[in-house]
């Protein structure tokens, strides 16, 4: 299945799910104006699909004492496979990184990170971005406000 093979109905189901991952299939299926029973097979179809990815729930990184999001643009050295594969390990390992992008243009890299403040960024950056082996340069943006959090277009 892919995206182009859904219906009216399956996109409704997602853009539900999307808003409310936790919706019971009651719930979705009176919204979509489907039973159960139906409502169900769809979602697992889907699930089985891969459009359906996971579920998860949107935390408040300001609740967890991370007050600053940033945007870090990085470029490297090199664009060999190895390396490549080197630096996305290296990133993986690091929790304050929370969303990375391999992009086009400009930049090597989109990071998405959340730090408590300025200084614990700047410890960041010393200890372990600015020791990635194959770093040359990077931005940073601070993110003075969110004005759309969204899962996908459906």
């Amino acid at each position: 299945m892919q995206k182009n093979n859904l219906d009216d109905m399956d996109r409704r189901i997602l853009q539900m799910l999307s808003r409310d991952g936790r919706a019971s299939l009651q719930e979705i299926g009176k919204q979509v104006g489907l039973s159960s029973s139906p409502c169900w097979q769809r979602i697992k179809r889907m699930e089985e699909a891969g459009i359906i990815q996971g579920y998860q729930a949107r935390i408040d990184m300001a609740g967890l004492g991370y007050g600053e999001g940033l945007i870090v643009m990085v470029t490297l050295d090199q664009h060999g496979d190895e390396v490549l594969h080197k630096f996305e390990k290296a990133l993986a390992e690091i929790p304050e990184v929370i969303e990375a992008y391999l992009v086009s243009g400009e930049y090597d890299y989109f990071l998405r990170l959340a730090v408590r403040d300025t200084r614990d960024y700047e410890r960041l950056l010393r200890e372990k971005l600015y020791k990635i082996p194959g770093l040359r340069h990077s931005v940073s943006c601070f993110v003075l406000r969110q004005l759309k959090a969204a899962s996908v277009p459906v």
